[in-house]
């Protein structure tokens, strides 16, 4: 910030000399005078606020004690606050909060499907819904447009980063360490969960055998429940077998 003042004081014949004209600090009839001069300065932007008029006051005060005085009053006549509206950052901002929405809606969603298949497998409702395939259309339906907001140009890259064309762990890492492709992701895993846990739940409508562990596995643990499953089909069917003969 420069600040223009011209001032040319002498303890015998004090004066305020600005330019080539020159001001006395008394009147024509010995009485003693007070000037104000304001130096100013252009509107200047920084961090974030902008100065609208930035000025000092300079008081002259003349004594036959003291002699001449100059005394500089700083003087802040208004500042307003100005935020920086970026676009890349109202962008983040509201994929941030579509990301963070579309992992609460998706996780609450599929949420009522597992309750149903694990309190009650039995129940009418339970069959008819699992026979619906309105939660995948929808779930399908959030996927892609997260990931339409997710794709950049460099995902194809990221994806087929080896020379065989195949997926590579760091692009993978950095692949996924955008937030919006983490949603998208997470819902592509519900989707599938979901779908595995309907495939689970039906295999054991049809050969009676209990589910309620496996299809709440399938749940976040996906392969595990799969696997679980098919312990627990191998088991029924054996313990099945055993009581066959045993009858006989």
């Amino acid at each position: 910030m420069a600040f223009s003042s011209c001032l040319c004081q002498s303890p015998l014949s004090p004066k305020i000399d600005c330019g080539k004209k020159i001001v006395r600090p008394w009147s024509s009839d010995g009485r003693k005078q007070r000037f104000t001069f304001s130096l100013g300065s252009n509107s200047t932007e920084l961090v974030g606020q902008q100065l609208v008029t930035v000025g000092a006051h300079l008081h002259k005060h003349w004594s036959f004690m003291g002699g001449s005085r100059v005394t500089v009053r700083p003087e802040l006549e208004r500042s307003i606050p100005l935020r920086k509206s970026s676009g890349v950052y109202a962008s983040w901002f509201s994929t941030s909060q579509i990301a963070s929405t579309a992992f609460t809606l998706g996780t609450t969603a599929v949420l009522p499907f597992y309750t149903l298949m694990v309190l009650a497998p039995k129940a009418e409702l339970t069959k008819i819904s699992m026979e619906s395939s309105i939660p995948y259309i929808v779930l399908g339906i959030l996927y892609a447009y997260l990931l339409y907001l997710s794709w950049t140009p460099e995902t194809l890259q990221l994806i087929f980063a080896s020379k065989y064309w195949l997926p590579e762990l760091p692009g993978m890492v950095r692949m996924f360490s955008n937030e919006m492709t983490l949603a998208s992701a997470w819902i592509h895993l519900l989707a599938v969960d979901l779908f595995a846990a309907r495939q689970v739940f039906h295999d054991g409508q049809e050969n009676e055998v209990e589910t309620r562990h496996s299809v709440s596995l399938c749940l976040f643990f996906c392969p595990i429940g799969i696997v679980t499953h098919v312990i627990t089909k191998a088991l029924t069917k054996s313990a099945g077998s055993s009581s066959t003969r045993n009858m006989h």
